[in-house]
């Protein structure tokens, strides 16, 4: 059964938009960060921070190795360039480091990305394959390090740190879509949509929809801005 689960028949186990099994995964997902906010004066910051990062490492690891294993690793899908991919690096360095200025970045790539993907995910393996564990709990767990950052570190953002996370991200864009044209592949899907059905669909065609793309994400970036701009108006206001 263990062997099953691990191989690369995506037949066997299809992964179906808003089944039961994904509804469980995001039910589990929004629960755990409503845990953290809960306990977020409770939590021993450290002990947390280095389970996110072993869970981070070990989902990255896994997820290289079941490609590698059955021998269908390539540059073309395994290189760290997609958004989620990126967001996991991003976060892990941010927690090793406590660096804000990768944290400005992290934030608004992990809960614009990692946190969409949960919602609408570019899966082709269901419950319960061993992708399907392994996808879910490495976007909830980049989602996680961000949040964590927030509620327990105390990070906050600025107007300044959405523009840079901004800017960021269309220059790994550049380069990603350098790498696209290298080894023929999608990253970032700036090439072409995802192959699953995505939000993306009802963006219009190649390549219009990247500018659309663009003013999406600066719209999200500005709603994942919004809470901390309203804090800080609300405790400028008290004194």
């Amino acid at each position: 059964m263990f062997r099953e689960i691990l191989n690369f028949r995506y037949g066997e186990y299809p992964f179906e938009l808003f089944s039961v099994s994904h509804i469980a995964a995001i039910v589990v997902s929004v629960g755990c960060m409503m845990g953290l906010y809960i306990s977020r004066n409770q939590i021993q910051g450290s002990l947390l921070k280095w389970l996110l990062v072993v869970i981070l490492i070990l989902s990255e690891v896994s997820f290289q190795a079941w490609y590698f294993i059955n021998g269908h690793w390539d540059l073309t899908i395994n290189l760290p360039f997609q958004l989620c991919s990126l967001s996991l690096y991003l976060c892990t360095i941010m927690l090793l480091t406590n660096s804000y200025r990768i944290f400005e970045v992290s934030f608004f790539a992990s809960m614009s990305g990692a946190f969409i993907a949960i919602l609408t995910p570019e899966l082709f393996f269901g419950f319960p394959h061993f992708r399907y564990f392994q996808f879910f709990l490495a976007h909830l767990t980049i989602v996680l390090a961000c949040l964590y950052m927030v509620w327990v570190e105390k990070f906050s953002l600025t107007f300044g740190s959405l523009i840079r996370a901004f800017l960021a991200l269309n220059g790994i864009a550049i380069v990603a879509y350098t790498v696209n044209k290298l080894v023929g592949a999608n990253y970032m899907f700036l090439m072409h949509k995802p192959n699953n059905a995505s939000p993306i669909d009802y963006l219009g065609e190649y390549p219009w929809y990247l500018i659309s793309l663009e003013a999406i994400s600066f719209f999200i970036f500005l709603i994942l801005y919004a809470p901390f701009f309203l804090i800080r108006r609300k405790e400028e206001g008290k004194r």
